[in-house]
Order: C-alpha cells, then structure tokens, then sequence
C-alpha cells in the first residue's frame, strides 16, 4: 500500500508536503503534486500537513478518487524512478488525467 495524491490537490500544490517528506518522493507537476509509489516509504508523514486532505492511503480513497492511484503512478510513466524530487525539480506536465481537468476552485 501506498500514499495517492488526489484531486483537492489540483490548482492547489502547498507544497507542505514536499517539506515532510523523508525521501524526497513526492514530485511537482504543471498542475498538482504526485507520489512516486516505488520511492515512498509509507511513513505517512505528509498526510496530515497537507491543508486541503488530499493526500490518503491508496486502500483508503473514495470511490470517485480510486483512479488516482493509477494517475499517481503513471505520472512516472518515461520518468522512471528519479530518486530526489528536489533534485528533478518541477517536471512542467502532469497526466493526462489532470491535464484534461477544468480549473478547479482555490478559494
């Protein structure tokens, strides 16, 4: 099991996560933030600084959110596993998925 980002986190990207995280494995896309699920270590630490609730365990999304865990993965899809988010720096795409979103509310 892994942690997801989901969809409260499109056109939002605090970053608060980032800071927590002990391995550096969530990454910047153009629109939200994603997961890598081979470098995540499941600590768990980025889920309750994240202010708009958008990072859950992958078992834990509801029904309308299930397909994140797909977008979270294949975001790496032709990235690989880069190893440092920090060293990769915001990636300036996001999946499909997202890409194809409506803006969505930030207020």
């Amino acid at each position: 099991m892994t942690f997801v980002i989901a969809l409260p986190c499109v056109d939002v990207k605090d970053k608060a996560c980032v800071d927590e995280c002990p391995v550096d494995c969530i990454y910047e896309g153009e629109r939200m933030l994603y997961i890598h699920p081979d470098e995540c270590i499941d600590c768990g630490g980025c889920e309750p600084v994240c202010p708009v609730e958008a990072i859950l365990y992958e078992d834990d999304s509801p029904p309308e959110w299930q397909h994140f865990t797909g977008v979270n993965a294949e975001f790496f899809d032709g990235l690989g596993s880069p190893g440092s988010s920090a060293k990769l720096g915001p990636t300036g795409r996001d999946h499909p998925v997202v890409a194809a979103l409506p803006p969505q509310r930030t207020d």
